[in-house]
């Protein structure tokens, strides 16, 4: 068991993996970050040194990623519902926000703005 950011992780599992469960990054960060630390794109996480796992620990909590991410989304959102733009209004009402058809297909917007309207 490896401990990335507080959260224990299999051994056997593939470190690119293992960084895109975090919120905010995904198949292209992680491999920049994987690349900055140079390390092999299909590096275990049972390979690798204490140190370099304490270095991807380092990276990962200099970015902003879960909440920090979550909250900075939602302040965006809210800012713009706050100003009474046609993107705000949009997020309010649940609707398609960047030009999507609304004649047949809307389900999946309102699916998505729908956590959106309850702040």
């Amino acid at each position: 068991m490896v401990q990335i950011l507080g959260n224990n992780f299999d051994g056997n599992r593939l470190l690119i993996r293992t960084l895109k469960t975090f919120y905010g990054v995904g198949p292209q960060v992680g491999a920049k970050l994987m690349a900055r630390l140079s390390i092999h794109p299909t590096a275990r996480l049972a390979s690798l040194s204490s140190q370099t796992v304490l270095d991807v620990t380092a990276e990962l909590s200099n970015m902003k990623i879960e909440n920090d991410l979550r909250r900075e989304l939602r302040e965006n959102i809210k800012r713009l519902r706050d100003m009474g733009s046609y993107r705000g209004r949009r997020h309010a009402m649940g609707m398609p926000v960047r030009g999507q058809r609304t004649r047949t297909q809307t389900a999946t917007a309102a699916r998505l703005n729908r956590i959106d309207r309850k702040g």
